[in-house]
């Protein structure tokens, strides 16, 4: 009779240690459910920028039967592309010529072989003209081809315009564009009827040099040397707790 005494209120213990422990898991549960949801979003943000150093390359070169003949060839139209140069506004410590290169043009017979003979002699040589001065590179780049009327075989290449100070303004853009994200997760978590938590993941993306307006892209980030007015932009990716 003792014995089934105990047993009833043996029972309700366990019973209720069961529906408490359900009680619990449940609300643990949903906790972590709660805690584990996220908000993932994307940030961008661009500054305008113009480039600070030029770069004029080109190449100048002469043919004539004898290499000797081609080596003086090249060398007699030198002092007209410097002086162009440094008329134009170039220092003379900014103009700088690589080392002449040369070949030969043989001839062939009727049944392709080559006789050994050197039909004509190529000299050319390779010169580039710096500056900060972006507007000068970009003025004598349009007309430097004027030297053609003067007897130079002249080769010009795309001016180049480089922004030099990328270290400086890379932080300031990505800072913006982490800025954006955190607007754009703020507004969706409170139309959602939500509570914007820390952030949990950050990752910016590569950056994107583009000329002004423009709208090109590149997985691997792009540096637009072809104008000398820029946009950088920037990409932030960021997750952040929903509570």
């Amino acid at each position: 009779m003792q014995q089934q005494r105990l047993v009833v209120p043996a029972f309700i213990l366990a019973a209720g240690l069961i529906v408490s422990a359900l009680v619990f898991s449940n609300a643990w549960m949903t906790h972590l459910k709660t805690t584990r949801q996220t908000l993932d979003v994307t940030g961008s943000a661009k500054i305008t920028i113009e480039s600070d150093f030029g770069i004029l390359r080109g190449t100048i070169s002469a043919s004539a039967r004898t290499a000797a003949e081609a080596y003086r060839a090249l060398e007699s139209q030198k002092p007209a592309l410097t002086g162009y140069l440094q008329q134009g506004g170039f220092a003379p410590d900014a103009i700088h010529m690589s080392p002449p290169t040369t070949y030969a043009v043989w001839e062939y017979d009727t049944n392709g072989h080559q006789t050994g003979r050197a039909l004509s002699h190529m000299y050319s040589q390779r010169f580039e003209a710096t500056s900060p001065d972006v507007r000068l590179v970009e003025n004598v780049s349009g007309t430097i081809a004027e030297l053609v009327e003067s007897g130079v075989s002249l080769n010009l290449e795309m001016p180049e315009y480089h922004f030099t100070k990328l270290a400086d303004i890379k932080m300031d853009v990505q800072a913006l564009a982490a800025e954006d994200a955190r607007m754009r997760a703020e507004r969706i978590a409170e139309a959602s009827h939500s509570k914007l938590g820390p952030i949990r993941r950050a990752r910016m993306g590569v950056l994107q040099i583009t000329p002004l307006l423009g709208n090109e892209i590149s997985s691997y980030g792009m540096n637009d040397l072809s104008s000398i007015e820029k946009e950088i932009r920037a990409v932030a990716h960021a997750s952040f707790s929903i509570e």
